[in-house]
């Protein structure tokens, strides 16, 4: 399958060639310059290939981005005076424990000489009949294809592997630097921090070649003179780079106290712009990284350890973190800042796993046998961790919200962490860091191994849209990470799981009474049915599909590279379509099985699957096969694809219980509330004696942002009805998803005593106030469109790329 890439749409390109040969572990060694917003040093790659990336007859080409039509031309990068990576050996003290320590390199002071940056295009892609040849045929060269954009590459070269002393004593070819380096990732797995210690000392041996490399728009390619084949090719190499302080893979701001801090975004290119990779998510691999800043700062990463500090010389610390479990490049997180530590003030006994044998109740969690993905150290092999229903865990955030992280944030993990355990059983990873991050960041959460990111918004007001967002972020550690699509266009398979567990977690998490779980659970639906229907008003249709590739999900060009289709798209961030139609149909599927069955099944799912990367006919295909035959009527796996994964609108299924949902308990008292405010909002400025005062009754946050949408719907809703709506609810005092409702109402009716409130909301919550400034503009209100580009003027240079280009659309 050959690539077409358009220019003029916004699909993201894939361009590693996975299926010839694979990264299978990072070794990553960095300098964060905040000075110069920049993060330079090295990344050494160790890399396989198999029989079936031998000698062919035939050519393998995948589209390259170029801007001429010539073929891609490699060159020998030009002398210059860039000091190549430290090549001393460890010396023979040092323990697995301590991996990769090294001092501060030197700074690169050659300026542009030698290095070859990503080109800027600004149509991104050039035509797509431009193509590379990536595969072996004739007397040409391997070219190994890496994902790449907004680096300068300064050097490439192979790693002398057979120069790392005591190498010899594991391998049977210590002069062969390719079979040294296979059976060093053949290690088996009970002897993995030998095996990272060795690759640490394999990613400080001397070069031995520099190797001809070009970049284009989107990748890196690479090439040894005279090897032919992905088995010729060197399976260790080092690349020296640096990134660019407009790269998009990291932001460069200010935190909440106005320190520097740097960290990664999820940006919809992923981390490409941080280090060369192999970006599809077939390519699974492990890594280490040593990183190192001045000594004020704190290196948070996505690593299995709690890294320490090592104090260097000049004022500078490292940080070493690792991971032995096979994943994408895209989860590699970083985040390096002047943060506070905040750790529970008292440890459960669950907190450390213990051995112990297994009740009747907790049988269902064990499963014999042998897990189905590639070798490592797995969780789910370990008793201990089956029982461990709290994981360690910290929380960091810049020192001016410690106090609100102690009340609001600590609080909720461990009875989080618990429900989610009591749901899914075994924890797939062993420890968890909270990080609140700046402003600026563009989602509310996001969800990385060990670590998860949230946004500031989660903090304010009552517990619920903070304990909501950490059960939804908890929940992707299986199904996102663990648990992983093969085909990023099946974004269900994360978002629409997580959103469906993180209601049931929740409750757990409360100790709600079944019927009040329930309750909490419908009215939540209730809600989602309302934002369902207004994304498929308001957004393209071919962007409603969760499934857009259809029969073609999953599949690559003979190279392993493929498209992301709408992948750059700056909306796409915002919508929630993939969140929504997941999430519903997962309910959906609940309801006819039962939850008891449902939930059964899916801790069998996650036994079965975790450590490997699905499709959506995985998961369905083996749901059909777990239920009775009585409870699958009209259940297929193409009936579903049909009517909830391959069509645009809101699903035929969901469509009858549209009515359920309105009239679900709590959405029925928050239906009594309106009426009474409509009664208020009709009645004169001066009213007669006789007129009852109105008693409003306490509403839960969820009924709260219902109410305001209703009355969203009223014509006209005056000043008088506004101000007894915030004093009676103290609407400026709730937590983000109130305010939002709120603020929308401001705007609406032009309530000029609170655009303060809207001010505000635009500041602080920069990851909900999207939708805010095009209200400002739609309403044609001079005050109200000279508000919105002040807030912006203020907020430009911080804020998320894609967020701002949206929002300078709607302004300008």
């Amino acid at each position: 399958m050959d690539i077409k890439l358009d220019p003029s749409r916004d699909d993201l390109p894939l361009m590693a060639n996975t299926s010839h040969i694979l990264v299978k572990h990072y070794v990553l060694d960095l300098d964060v310059d905040f000075e110069s917003q920049v993060i330079e040093g090295t990344i050494v790659l160790f890399l396989e290939s198999g029989n079936r990336f031998k000698k062919r007859s035939s050519s393998t080409k995948v589209a390259c981005p170029s801007e001429s039509n010539e073929a891609c031309k490699f060159r020998m990068p030009e002398p210059c005076q860039i000091p190549v990576t430290n090549t001393k050996t460890f010396s023979s003290k040092i323990g697995y424990n301590d991996f990769v320590i090294c001092g501060k390199g030197e700074k690169d002071t050659s300026g542009k000489d030698g290095n070859h940056d990503n080109q800027e295009q600004a149509s991104g892609i050039s035509s797509s009949k431009y193509c590379c040849d990536t595969g072996n045929h004739g007397s040409e060269e391997f070219l190994l294809v890496l994902d790449c954009c907004d680096l300068s590459v300064l050097k490439v070269e192979e790693v002398d592997v057979a120069a790392v002393p005591g190498i010899e004593k594991f391998t049977r070819s210590p002069k062969l630097r390719n079979q040294i380096v296979h059976e060093l990732m053949a290690l088996p797995t009970d002897r993995w921090r030998e095996q990272l210690d060795y690759y640490a000392r394999c990613s400080q041996a001397p070069g031995c070649g520099e190797l001809l490399f070009d970049t284009d728009t989107w990748s890196l390619q690479i090439r040894k003179t005279g090897a032919q084949t992905a088995t010729d090719f060197p399976h260790a190499i080092r690349i020296r780079y640096r990134t660019k302080p407009q790269g998009r893979s990291v932001t460069w701001t200010s935190d909440q106290s106005g320190r520097p801090c740097v960290y990664t975004v999820g940006s919809p290119i992923n981390n490409r712009a941080l280090f060369p990779c192999q970006e599809p998510p077939v390519a699974m691999s492990t890594w280490q990284a040593t990183v190192r800043a001045a000594a004020s700062f704190v290196v948070l990463m996505s690593g299995e350890n709690s890294a320490k500090p090592t104090q260097l010389q000049e004022g500078y610390s490292s940080w070493h973190y690792y991971v032995t479990m096979p994943m994408p490049a895209s989860t590699f997180t970083i985040a390096v800042g002047s943060w506070t530590e905040m750790k529970p003030e008292t440890c459960s006994s669950n907190d450390v796993a213990t051995e112990r044998s297994f009740s009747p109740s907790e049988a269902h969690f064990r499963y014999i046998g042998v897990c189905g993905h590639m070798e490592y150290p797995c969780r789910f092999q370990k008793s201990s961790a089956s029982t461990q229903k709290i994981i360690p865990h910290r929380v960091f955030a810049p020192a001016c919200l410690k106090g609100a992280c102690q009340e609001t944030l600590l609080p909720l993990i461990p009875p989080c962490l618990s429900a989610a355990h009591s749901v899914l059983g075994t924890h797939p990873f062993s420890r968890l860091d909270i990080l609140i991050v700046p402003a600026n960041f563009s989602s509310l959460g996001m969800a990385s191994p060990h670590i998860v990111f949230l946004s500031q918004s989660t903090l304010t007001g009552m517990s619920q849209l903070c304990g909501t967002r950490l059960c939804h972020e908890i929940a992707h550690a299986w199904f996102g990470l663990a648990i992983g699509a093969r085909d990023w266009t099946e974004e269900w398979l994360s978002e629409g799981f997580a959103t469906h567990l993180e209601d049931v977690f929740w409750a757990k998490a409360q100790q709600l009474a079944p019927h009040e779980a329930q309750e909490q659970q419908e009215l939540r639906a209730c809600l989602r049915w309302r934002r369902l229907q207004d994304e498929v008003q308001n957004s393209p249709e071919e962007m409603q599909v969760l499934r857009p590739n259809k029969e073609k999900t999953g599949h690559v060009s003979d190279s392993g590279s493929s498209i992301i289709r709408h992948g750059l798209n700056p909306e796409k961030v915002f919508m929630q379509v993939h969140y929504l139609k997941g999430y519903f149909l997962l309910r959906f599927l609940a309801k006819r099985l039962g939850e008891d069955t449902y939930f059964s099944f899916l801790r069998k799912f996650v036994h079965t699957f975790h450590g490997q990367l699905i499709l959506s006919q995985d998961f369905l295909q083996m749901l059909l096969e777990n239920i009775p035959e009585e409870k699958r009527p009209e259940l297929s796996v193409g009936n579903i694809f049909r009517d909830w994964l391959e069509s645009s609108g809101i699903p035929q299924p969901l469509q009858r219980e549209r009515q359920a949902l309105a009239e679900c308990g709590l959405a029925q008292q928050v239906s009594a509330e309106v009426a009474k405010w409509v009664r208020v909002n009709r009645r004169p400025r001066k009213r007669k004696r006789k007129d009852r005062e109105e008693v409003f009754e306490k509403l839960l946050p969820d009924q709260l942002v219902l109410l305001l949408e209703h009355l969203l719907e009223q014509k006209t809703v005056t000043p008088r009805t506004l101000q007894s709506l915030e004093r009676i609810y103290r609407l400026s005092e709730q937590d983000a998803e109130v305010r939002h409702r709120w603020c929308e109402l401001i705007v609406k009716h032009k309530y000029t005593k609170a655009y303060r409130d809207v001010e505000r909301f635009l500041q602080e919550d920069q990851a909900m106030g999207i939708y805010l400034y095009g209200e400002l503009m739609l309403s044609e209100d001079p005050r109200q469109q000279h508000l919105a580009r002040r807030c912006f003027e203020l907020s430009r240079e911080q804020m998320d790329r894609s967020s701002a280009e949206v929002v300078a659309e709607m302004l300008f």
